[in-house]
């Protein structure tokens, strides 16, 4: 399951939530029939959505069977989920950072350079860490570019690169 929010406190007396996003399509909520409920040490429960709508940066919520400000309190601190399924579909060539992480990444001349381990938001473009397959310390930050990242492949997890000059130490 995949965070998209979290509730950060009750709104009004008819049950309404306060929701803080942690999602990059905020929009979804007004769109969206169902959502898992996490509250914290306890187990998770889809709730119907009978309302939604933006309020500044959070979106407030009604979800269903819950109709007063204690139900809406016990809920404070829950994180809000859905499954694979229910993520927002991404247009081609725009990937979720989960789905890189993993993919074995080779050149284009089909050198392995390592496996994707993390991938840094620094500004400009993203930054793919490359952990080496051989030496436990080296990793290679590559530039989420075109010029540089030539195919990526979720179904096989493979990210084929072509190399700048400088992007390793040992190459000129």
């Amino acid at each position: 399951m995949f965070d998209i929010g979290r509730i950060v406190r009750p709104h009004g007396v008819r049950g309404e939530v306060k929701v803080e996003p942690s999602t990059q399509f905020p929009d979804r909520f007004l769109e969206m029939e169902s959502v898992i409920v996490r509250p914290p040490n306890r187990e998770p429960r889809r709730y119907q959505i009978a309302q939604a709508r933006h309020q500044n940066n959070f979106v407030l919520l009604k979800l269903v069977d819950i109709d007063s400000m204690e139900a809406a309190e016990a809920l404070r601190g829950s994180d809000l989920l859905v499954t694979r399924e229910e993520l927002v579909s991404l247009p081609p060539g725009h990937y979720y950072i989960f789905d890189l992480i993993g993919l074995k990444v080779v050149t284009v001349d089909g050198r392995e350079l390592g496996t994707v381990k993390d991938v840094l938001q620094p500004g400009a473009n993203d930054v793919y860490v490359v952990q080496s397959p051989t030496e436990a310390a080296r990793q290679i930050l590559l530039p989420a570019i075109k010029d540089v990242v030539k195919e990526i492949d979720v179904e096989s997890g493979r990210m084929v690169v072509q190399l700048l000059p400088g992007l390793l130490d040992d190459e000129e």
